[in-house]
């Protein structure tokens, strides 16, 4: 082939910058997929309605409600994020406090909880054993709500597959570490003319043998720039039950007071 006149080199360039991350989504592999769609914005702190519905095996519901706050730290203290909960349902709960602040995978250690039961007027500390044990007794796990950062995992590409109307990319993610909690995970990211608009919408979890252990879906909200879940729901396929999560009014950088993530604020509850 000849060399490309200036014209040539024009309109190739001009077609690069016009297709945005188009072109470069076709030549991806499963590591830039997960670096770019599913580490998104969640804004500098968030204030919103949080409503975890469980189900068990019978179909037998148990709804709570929480107004949840919710900072990032970005590593200060060797802490991630803070947040805090307050019941608003069921009536016979209205009052009680959970509070959390993660730690950074650097630190090497569990979150650290606390809870107020407002019968007892007592704050009491509540510690993780196991990042496998259950959050709020729902299908999620404190290691799935806790993120995984992008190099504990190899990351494989697997297809482009066509649900409901929309291209999604497939990619498998295999944990490096000797004894994991899942042997691995397969996600499902949407394939968007850019990566800004890239979300995860699917995740298949399998168990430390390499069975099918549950499944969970997930919707997103824009707030301003950042990204928070609209309603996500996890179906466990060894145990039959099921939990789904519900994001309302959410608000995102509103300059919330580390104050509020203390255990003081746990007791006297919070006021706008």
């Amino acid at each position: 082939m000849g060399r490309l006149n200036g014209s040539m080199l024009l309109i190739v360039f001009l077609l690069l910058v016009l297709s945005g991350g188009a072109l470069a989504q076709d030549s991806v592999d499963g590591r830039e997929i997960v670096e770019q769609c599913n580490y998104k914005n969640p804004g500098s702190d968030q204030r919103n309605k949080l409503s975890i519905t469980l189900r068990d095996r019978a179909g037998s519901e148990r709804k709570s409600v929480y107004l949840r706050l919710w900072k990032a730290f970005h590593g200060e203290s060797m802490i991630e994020d803070k947040m805090v909960l307050f019941t608003e349902f069921p009536p016979d709960a209205v009052g009680t406090g959970f509070m959390r602040w993660a730690f950074t995978e650097e630190a090497a250690k569990n979150a650290d909880q606390w809870i107020y039961l407002p019968e007892l007027r007592k704050t009491r500390r509540v510690s993780i054993r196991d990042p496998g044990d259950s959050f709020l007794g729902s299908d999620l796990t404190y290691a799935d709500i806790s993120g995984r950062s992008l190099d504990r995992d190899d990351h494989r590409f697997m297809k482009v597959e066509n649900k409901d109307g929309r291209e999604l990319f497939v990619v498998e993610s295999v944990p490096k570490e000797k004894s994991p909690l899942y042997s691995k995970r397969v996600s499902w990211f949407t394939k968007t003319g850019d990566w800004a608009s890239c979300v995860k919408v699917g995740v298949v979890y399998y168990d430390r043998k390499g069975q099918l252990l549950k499944k969970q879906s997930l919707s997103w909200q824009r707030v301003d720039a950042a990204w928070v879940w609209r309603r996500v729901e996890v179906r466990n396929a060894q145990t039959g039950t099921s939990s789904v999560f519900e994001v309302d009014g959410a608000e995102v950088d509103l300059g919330l007071s580390d104050n509020l993530f203390t255990e003081r604020t746990l007791k006297r509850g919070y006021k706008r």
